[in-house]
């Protein structure tokens, strides 16, 4: 019981600060976009550049680790869309875009506002670079192809590469993959990095953690559950059971579950819905209410799930 209390109730105790926080009005309405924008803008790309440019490449780049994950994400990202089919009677909602929204939902975990700071509490900085691994796996797989998808349909006539590529842009652009690639590229260099900055980079990013699990709670503050509770429920299901449960039968063939970098993995694929699935859903007007619901659902159940493995796996 030891991982619970110790990890995994500070953990959803700062997210239940967030939510108490946003239901209560004392940050005011602006307070969910403004530390958002703080958090993915300058506390997390800080975090995993300042601990990737100290980190040894050798340490970082794992391609069984990459693959291992990717084939758990990717996997029910299909059975995600496939189960559109299922819970969707109307054909109007069983497109190709509202597919591809399930399928975020039910692949796209909290990896970097949730599992980060989960790992750092359960593993410390040794937890880091196989947890921003994951964000990478996590971006590629779920943005870049979600969102191509998605465009297939609703930007029809474009071409699927113009598609691609423009997906694929809008993942470089972003803060956090572009802070991974440039600290990879800073410690591939040697690059020294001076006291002064340094210090910077551990004030800064130490804010990171804290920060972004009190934004999840913010976000869920202002939300509810109104309709789509069928591709919801099957999405979080989807999520915090089966994605786990395929990391571990896939992974035992690439990595040692019993190692740090497994038992980030399996915390990583077993974290709730993130919130970009709700990001993507307001932006292309698809499938808004079931995706929120899906957010919440499964960040709602994840407390137990997550719970459940931090003690399987022995955490303390």
């Amino acid at each position: 019981m030891q991982a619970i209390f110790n990890v995994a109730l500070p953990i959803f105790g700062v997210i239940l600060a967030g939510y108490l926080a946003g239901r209560w009005r004392i940050l005011g309405g602006e307070a969910t976009a403004a530390l958002n924008a703080f958090v993915s803008y300058f506390a997390l790309p800080v975090l995993f550049f300042g601990s990737l440019a100290r980190t040894p490449v050798r340490a970082v780049l794992d391609p069984a680790l990459m693959l291992g994950f990717g084939l758990a994400v990717a996997a029910t990202f299909a059975v995600g869309m496939i189960s559109t089919r299922l819970a969707v009677q109307d054909r109007h909602r069983r497109g190709l875009a509202a597919m591809s929204l399930q399928g975020i939902a039910a692949s796209w975990g909290n990896v970097g506002y949730m599992g980060v700071p989960l790992c750092l509490a359960a593993f410390g900085e040794a937890g880091l670079p196989p947890a921003m691994l994951t964000v990478i796996v996590t971006a590629v797989i779920s943005m870049v192809f979600g969102v191509m998808l998605i465009e297939l349909e609703v930007a029809a006539g474009h071409g699927p590469l113009k598609t691609f590529l423009r997906a694929a842009f809008n993942v470089a652009r972003n803060p956090l993959p572009m802070s991974i690639a440039l600290g990879i590229l800073v410690s591939a260099l040697g690059v020294p990095i001076p006291t002064p900055v340094e210090k910077w980079l551990d004030l800064l990013g130490a804010a990171a953690g804290p920060c972004a699990l009190f934004a999840i709670g913010l976000f869920l503050s202002d939300k509810s559950i109104k309709s789509g509770l069928a591709e919801a429920g099957l999405a979080t299901i989807i999520k915090l059971l089966l994605q786990p449960l395929l990391a571990v039968l896939v992974l035992p063939f690439f990595i040692d579950l019993n190692s740090v970098a497994g038992k980030v993995a399996l915390l990583m694929a077993a974290l709730p819905t993130a919130a970009n699935a709700f990001v993507l859903a307001k932006q292309f007007d698809i499938s808004v209410e079931q995706n929120t619901a899906a957010v919440l659902l499964s960040t709602a159940f994840s407390v137990i799930t997550v719970s459940v493995l931090l003690v399987w796996l022995r955490v303390s």
